[in-house]
């Protein structure tokens, strides 16, 4: 899989009439190299990091995606993901971007196997400026021994009025995909 493009959202104004002849903004992508995913235990314990990285884009290498070790049982752990663009110098943090245009962005966490949900921390910083979650911290809860895969995937534009979207479900989010990263995780 290639480099993952973010499309910026660019905010128009209403034209005039003499406003007629110019030209129309250009909608840059920005590139994104690297999704990383830190998961915080309550209560201490070891941190999980999850980590996609792909520096050369569409280059001969394929990209990399580590996840640092197992979650422990009966924990719960407070997750927050991080986007870059490190194939530039200075790396570029999207990050800020997407909390910026939180309206038009929205994380969802898809799981598979026996793993519990994912579900979206409650802090008032998670949410745009309608109440609507924009999703980059998360909360997993874990129980007993279980495996499978996490889904991670940014949507643009997504409708988040659409039955369930607000509580991470992405059957009816529309919008397009900026990136969508598979880690297979553990509870051990």
């Amino acid at each position: 899989m290639g480099a993952i493009a973010l499309i910026a959202a660019l905010t128009f104004s209403s034209c005039s009439k003499d406003d007629e002849n110019e030209p129309e903004p250009v909608n840059e992508e920005e590139v994104i190299t690297t999704v990383t995913a830190s998961y915080t235990p309550v209560g201490g314990g070891t941190a999980i990091t999850l980590l996609y990285r792909d520096l050369d884009g569409d280059g001969p290498n394929a990209p990399v995606t580590t996840v640092s070790g197992p979650f422990a049982k009966n924990k719960t752990y407070n997750g927050a993901v991080t986007v870059k663009n490190e194939s530039v110098n200075p790396a570029e943090d999207i990050t800020t971007e997407i909390i910026e245009e939180g309206v038009d962005h929205q994380l969802f966490y898809q799981k598979t196997g026996t793993l519990n949900a994912f579900t979206y921390a409650t802090a008032s910083n998670n949410f745009d400026k309608n109440g609507k979650p924009v999703g980059l911290q998360s909360v997993f809860t874990t129980t007993e021994v279980a495996s499978g895969n996490l889904t991670i995937t940014l949507r643009h534009e997504p409708n988040k009025s659409g039955v369930n979207v607000a509580a991470g479900d992405i059957t009816n989010a529309a919008g397009s995909t900026d990136f969508e990263v598979t880690f297979s995780i553990s509870v051990l």
